[in-house]
């Protein structure tokens, strides 16, 4: 079916009525901070798109309580996927997301769904900063790890890290290899090219716009690093994976 005629039409009308959408960037940036579980910045995030919630989303459905349950299922749905990438267990992120859905599907206040989705976010982060003590003991490379997380799209340095924990360099790569087993410019790479991943899986966003939002100098920059982390190009991975498994349990 040929949605070029309707496209058009919600382009103009979207144009018309000056409604512009939520920077992809600025989006990204809330589910990295959900997947970092810095759960104070999460609830602040939160608490700032409440008071004026429609802002920048789209139409889903005339009817209210559908496009507000729409918006929710497509939000834990990535929110989950996002978690699994993080480090959180598989079964653990899915049956969550199932149990956040059906509470959905019976919610009929668009109000209580909203609230639900706050509720959402704070649940997923504080289960995934329980994942990350589990994993790193040092307090040091757990800030390392949130800050690279939270900071993909600026240029990352050992000696930038350093200073951000106040620790000699060469002592923050060697702490940072013992416990996580990963030279820490491996780390930030592997970081860059898993979220782009899920950008590349959950989102139609073009390689431009996912190498700029991960800090990449240039497109062909992170097609070379991702080809390099996974034996395949950008444009492969996501023609075998998009949107497969944005269904499955």
């Amino acid at each position: 079916m040929n949605t070029n005629r309707d496209l058009n039409y919600r382009l103009y009308v979207q144009k018309e009525s000056g409604f512009t959408r939520t920077p992809f960037q600025t989006e990204f940036e809330k589910y990295m901070t959900i997947r970092s579980g810095d759960v104070e910045a999460v609830k602040r995030n939160f608490a700032a798109v409440r008071n004026n919630f429609w802002a920048g989303k789209g139409e889903l459905s005339d009817d209210p309580i559908k496009n507000i349950r729409y918006h929710f299922i497509i939000s834990v749905a990535l929110v989950s996927r996002v978690c699994v990438e993080g480090g959180m267990n598989h079964d653990t992120a899915y049956t969550l997301s199932d149990i956040y859905i059906r509470r959905a599907d019976k919610c009929t206040s668009c109000e209580k769904m909203i609230d639900m989705l706050g509720e959402m976010q704070v649940d997923f982060a504080e289960r995934m900063r329980e994942v990350k003590k589990e994993k790193v003991i040092s307090i040091h490379v757990r800030k390392v790890i949130d800050y690279i997380y939270e900071h993909l799209h600026e240029k990352l340095t050992v000696q930038a890290l350093a200073d951000f924990v106040k620790l000699n360099p060469a002592y923050l790569s060697k702490l940072f290899m013992q416990e996580t087993g990963i030279a820490l410019k491996d780390f930030i790479k592997k970081a860059r090219v898993g979220t782009a991943e899920n950008m590349l899986k959950y989102s139609e966003f073009s390689y431009s716009d996912i190498a700029l939002s991960l800090g990449f100098s240039s497109q062909s920059a992170f097609i070379s690093t991702f080809k390099e982390v996974n034996g395949m190009t950008p444009k492969v991975y996501r023609e075998t994976y998009y949107m497969n498994n944005i269904t499955k349990d």
